[in-house]
């Protein structure tokens, strides 16, 4: 019976082959029939590229199943329909429901949450199995909610799916989606929530897949706002890179927080102590005194030709224009166009009491004529200039700094050799903050209908407070973990950082049960969570396989080589995480013995195809290998102010196999408190 069953589900697999091609034609022939039917050429234009798009869309579609699941219906609102769920919609035949329906359809959402207790009118919920190159069904698995049949984490299916091996960038998880995660994911477009998430929980998958959720929901509204995904690092955000178009969405924009508020070159560095003062929330209230400090009041009345009259404003009205404007809080360059609209208004006052009716051109004419008395009292600023002139001024920075900042902060900022010009300054990261403060004092920035910050609780308030403005009128989406926070200005509570971001009131939500990293890995980190500064639960982890092997090595290189050998025995990715002096050594040692390596900074620095990635532990955060092999952590703890954070991250990258090498004595966090308590001893 079940080979009968499955032999249909393969000829149904076939089907929704062919109707996809048909798909494809369709919209290439639609291509060629929008460009004659366009009533001019502005909407033949948008047309044309929004019917190409969708047709190169169609035609890279991954190269994966049309569906993993199926849904029979006995009762409700979908009384005897089947529904096969997939990562994206199949057409049927004219006038027939779709042969495959989007995960994200309202429908779908019952895949997702029926169980045995509420089945949602579902009688059979189906999980199919499948195997890669080519691509064919194997199997399937049914659940009978309707006689309290539920499978839950005893899924085959659906562990091999989690066990995966993980090789290339991060895959979409649509097939595995927990009822928690989906009800984050479906979340409303007005909402903001904050995920904290353990190693492995799924949060970032979460964050992407609500990315999905809301393009389809919302295509229209977001599609004029732009959605925005902000990453810790290059690194990270080319390991995500390939979720999103997997499931049909490629208007996103995906971005690093520095790269998002860098003006030019960023070739400047600042020490720790410059940086924590820059990334302090007290610069923006310094910011804001040194670019009202430009802000002058009347020097006295003022006189404008006007024909054979010279018209004059007087002193006192002057003065309740800028105070005026000033009172009222809006961005400075808005308050400098009010000071000369007003100021303008009163000359137009007097002309039309004499008899004149201005027109635009006698506008334009007092505009020029009151340039230089509003130079004076509302300049136009940039806001390079600004942060340079503070930085570059001990005496401009003592008189915006008084009583926020202290001496010794303030010389800490200040730059030894001040460049001629803004223009020739070598902007550090921190710097691009501080302009990007003061550009939104000028002018609100370019707000998203929607921005997913993953890695939140690294951020410093200052860059919280770059997102707040871009995202204003829009939700936010804040996803992190306070055991990871490695920076020095990283958030001890995320009620803090929730309000520097904007969003005080976002719903926080906490996910405690790991899918990528196994019980033995969980049980050392969550250990090591005890002498953390962070207040979050214990991890559970769904993974019963994986391995974790703890090992002294007087020799770490010839121990790491032999480690990853037995690891190439395997089938998926391999790392190799360390301090940054201590890596370099292994990575020549791997190399020396005729492994190939690749690097984050150049994945092909070694071979193309190589399975084996040298990760800096200062760069793992966020990165998911099925084997890794972390050498000397107690390197990796002294590297940094916040290094046994950073050793947290280090040891929750591996999603099968860990390795822990080391020849000085292990930190005493990490091994089990008796053994722990005998080293004290």
């Amino acid at each position: 019976m079940i080979g009968t069953e499955l032999d249909d589900e393969r000829a149904y697999l076939a089907r929704c082959g062919a109707a996809l091609l048909r798909m494809i034609d369709g919209v290439r022939l639609n291509v060629v029939i929008g460009e004659r039917v366009a009533g001019d050429r502005y909407s033949a234009e948008r047309l044309g590229r929004h019917l190409k798009s969708l047709a190169k869309e169609l035609a890279e579609e991954p190269d994966g199943p049309p569906f993993f699941g199926r849904l029979d219906f006995d009762s409700g609102e979908h009384r005897g329909q089947r529904y096969y769920i997939g990562r994206r919609h199949v057409s049927g035949d004219t006038g027939q429901q779709p042969m495959v329906i989007d995960w994200r359809a309202p429908v779908s959402r019952v895949f997702y949450r029926a169980g045995a207790r509420d089945p949602q009118g579902v009688s059979v919920r189906r999980r199919f199995g499948w195997s890669k190159e080519p691509i064919t069904l194997t199997g399937f698995e049914d659940e009978r909610l309707g006689h309290g049949q539920e499978l839950g984490t005893a899924s085959r299916i659906m562990a091999a799916e989690i066990e995966r091996p993980r090789v290339g960038p991060m895959r979409d998880i649509v097939a595995t989606i927990q009822p928690e995660q989906d009800e984050l994911v479906r979340a409303g477009l007005d909402e903001s929530i904050c995920v904290q998430g353990a190693p492995g929980t799924g949060k970032t998958a979460v964050g992407l897949h609500r990315a999905a959720y809301l393009l389809y929901t919302h295509r229209q509204r977001l599609s004029r706002a732009g959605v925005l995904i902000l990453g810790p690092n290059q690194s990270f955000l080319g390991y995500i890179s390939a979720v999103l178009p997997a499931l049909g969405e490629v208007d996103v924009e995906q971005t690093t927080v520095d790269r998002l508020l860098a003006r030019g070159p960023l070739r400047g560095a600042d020490g720790e102590e410059a940086a924590a003062v820059k990334h302090d929330v007290r610069m923006a209230a310094v910011l804001r005194r040194a670019l009202y400090e430009r802000v002058r009041e009347p020097g006295g009345p003022i006189t404008v030709p006007d024909g054979s009259y010279r018209r004059r404003v007087r002193e006192e009205e002057l003065r309740s224009i800028v105070e005026g404007a000033r009172r009222e809080a809006t961005p400075y360059d808005v308050g400098r166009e009010r000071v000369l609209s007003r100021t303008v208004a009163v000359l137009r006052r007097q002309a039309e009491s004499r008899g004149q009716t201005p027109n635009a051109a006698w506008i334009r004419k007092m505009n020029r004529a009151v340039t230089g008395f509003l130079d004076e009292v509302w300049p136009a600023v940039r806001p390079q200039e600004v942060v340079a002139g503070l930085l570059g001024d001990p005496a401009a920075l003592a008189r915006a700094a008084e009583g926020v900042l202290t001496p010794a902060e303030q010389a800490a900022i200040l730059w030894a050799r001040p460049p001629r010009s803004f223009k020739s300054a070598r902007w550090s990261a921190a710097d691009a903050v501080l302009v990007d403060e003061v550009a939104g004092l000028l002018e609100r920035p370019r707000g998203y209908g929607h921005v997913i910050v993953d890695e939140a609780q690294d951020l410093s308030a200052m860059q919280c407070r770059a997102i707040a403005r871009r995202s204003e009128h829009g939700s936010i989406t804040v996803l992190g973990d306070l055991a990871q926070g490695t920076t020095p200005w990283a958030a001890r509570g995320w009620r803090e950082q929730l309000g520097h971001l904007g969003r005080p009131r976002a719903e926080l939500i906490a996910l405690t049960l790991g899918f990528r990293v196994p019980a033995a890995v969980v049980a050392m980190a969550n250990r090591l969570l005890e002498t953390l500064a962070a207040d979050v639960p214990e991890t559970r982890s769904f993974r019963a396989d994986g391995r974790l092997r703890i090992r002294e090595a007087p020799d770490l290189a010839r121990a790491t080589v032999a480690a990853v050998r037995e690891a190439l025995d395997h089938e998926g990715s391999i790392a190799v995480m360390a301090a940054d002096a201590t890596l370099e050594r292994l990575t020549t040692a791997l190399r020396a013995q005729g492994v190939a390596v690749a690097t984050l900074d150049d994945p092909a620095s070694d071979a193309p195809a190589a399975r084996v990635t040298a990760v800096p532990a200062a760069m793992a955060k966020g990165l998911e290998y099925d084997h890794v092999v972390v050498a000397e952590p107690a390197e990796v703890v002294e590297a940094e102010a916040r290094g046994l954070n950073r050793l947290y991250v280090v040891l929750t990258r591996a999603v099968s196999r860990l390795d822990v090498l080391h020849s000085r004595p292990l930190p005493p966090q990490i091994l089990p408190r008796v053994e722990a308590d005998r080293i004290e001893a």
